[in-house]
């Protein structure tokens, strides 16, 4: 893949997924965590700079990509953020890195929250793109949050209806899901685009990624509920100045709830943070990554 020159393709066996990802660099170790309906190669504008001061690493999630994509059970517990977040800490731990730096963004934020939590003693910071907790926002919705958030609603419902529906539609879903901000697909580059669409039509894929969202209505609302320290690793959020999460929450307030040390800001753009503004995501995460 040319998003990505000079990088390593790399398989990791975890204990219950096989992980697809690319890696590059030296020093730190930094882990970006890609969202939905996306892979790692949403990461294409921002990873090739940050390998010249870290060794970066660029996971498909389990259930996207080329990642694994086992059947959801009844409970959805395998695609719980404790069972994504297990995936990445057994990569890392293959890969030779005890302590490492977490980016997440949109489903890769949750992961990357997960982790920070379980895993809390090897995530040396935390930064999270475009979300508030998942707790929080299931607790305040609201019908100007269901309207602008309505896939997630629409895929937690029993399988396969959101299935079944998503299957030969996904180049017209991924353009709707991707180009929903005033400046649409602008910003995404044509490989980039092309992947997530090759990515998406493996029915697996479509099954895999709403067991995600399952888990998030479900499980992964029971494992935050017993939450009840706070995280004590320095976490930076970020946030799209004209999305949902400035206009619905209060995103540093909402993560100081779960966090003792927070700080981040809103940035000229939506959603999709790393390729709308890669340049100003480049100068936040250097800023705070150089201060821990």
């Amino acid at each position: 893949m040319t998003l990505f020159p000079g990088f390593i393709v790399r398989k990791i066996r975890a204990s219950r997924a096989s992980i697809n990802l690319r890696m590059k660099g030296e020093g730190e170790p930094l882990l970006l965590l890609h969202g939905y309906p996306q892979t790692h190669a949403m990461w294409h504008k921002v990873a090739p700079e940050l390998a010249r001061d870290y060794t970066v690493v660029c996971p498909d999630l389990r259930g996207y990509g080329d990642s694994s994509k086992p059947k959801g059970p009844p409970d959805h517990s395998n695609y719980s953020k404790r069972a994504m977040a297990l995936d990445m800490a057994e990569v890392m731990s293959a890969l030779g890195h005890e302590r490492f730096h977490v980016v997440g963004h949109d489903r890769g934020g949750r992961v990357a929250h997960r982790l920070a939590r379980d895993h809390a003693r090897r995530v040396r910071s935390l930064t999270v793109l475009d979300i508030s907790p998942t707790l929080k926002m299931y607790q305040n919705t609201n019908l100007q949050f269901a309207k602008a958030y309505y896939h997630w609603f629409f895929l937690i419902q029993e399988a396969p209806l959101p299935e079944k529906m998503l299957e030969g539609q996904v180049p017209f879903y991924i353009l709707k899901r991707l180009g929903r901000g005033k400046s649409g697909v602008k910003h995404f580059s044509k490989e980039a685009m092309a992947e997530y669409v090759r990515a998406f039509k493996d029915p697996r894929t479509i099954h895999s990624t709403c067991e995600d969202y399952r888990a998030a209505a479900t499980i992964d609302l029971i494992h935050d509920q017993r939450e009840k320290s706070k995280l004590r690793m320095p976490l930076l959020a970020l946030w799209g100045r004209h999305g949902v999460i400035e206009a619905l929450f209060d995103c540093l307030s909402d993560w100081r709830e779960v966090a003792a040390d927070v700080r981040g800001r809103a940035l000229p753009c939506g959603h999709f943070i790393p390729e709308e503004k890669p340049r100003e995501l480049l100068a936040e995460l250097r800023r705070f990554l150089k201060k821990v």
